[in-house]
């Protein structure tokens, strides 16, 4: 477990355990985004992160606070990149800082690895996730397309490391 501050712990973790924990986290945030009248459970969002766990070199980045699970991200090395497929923030958490605690944790991973940039894919809508990431140093690349699963516009942007 690595320590970056008095706040947060990360730690990589494959564990199922962790896993469950990152789709309740992924449940809670999309539901308070989507003004959605309850969360779906955490075993819904599972499949979702399976999927990119069994891209080969994936991590699960997760961030604790006094051991409890506030956050997580979801990495895989591209060829010339570390892209990213989630990073969610309990609600509970939002306004915190552990999300660019993540996008730090990943920054240093995606170096450590050789890769020259951080990439993902965004909805559209989110203002919250685009002022993080614009914050960072993410840029618009201004390709779009429509997430397959909920049928929302979605935009790559990319932060050159």
């Amino acid at each position: 477990m690595k320590n970056l501050d008095d706040n947060f712990q990360l730690v990589v973790s494959l564990e199922p355990s962790a896993v469950s924990e990152a789709a309740l986290i992924w449940a809670r945030a999309t539901a308070l985004r989507d003004e959605l009248p309850a969360p779906a459970t955490g075993e819904e969002k599972v499949p979702g992160i399976k999927r990119r766990l069994d891209i080969e070199g994936s991590k699960l980045l997760i961030a604790r606070r006094d051991e409890t699970c506030v956050a997580f991200t979801l990495f895989a090395p591209r060829k010339k990149s570390l892209e990213i497929f989630y990073l969610a923030v309990d609600p509970d958490s939002w306004g915190s800082g552990v999300a660019s605690t993540l996008l730090f944790g990943a920054e240093d991973y995606a170096r450590g690895i050789c890769r020259a940039a951080l990439e993902l894919w965004v909805i559209d809508d989110n203002e919250r996730a685009l002022n993080v990431y614009a914050r960072f140093g993410f840029v618009d690349t201004e390709e779009a397309k429509v997430d397959e699963s909920s049928g929302r516009i979605e935009r790559r942007l990319v932060k050159q490391i």
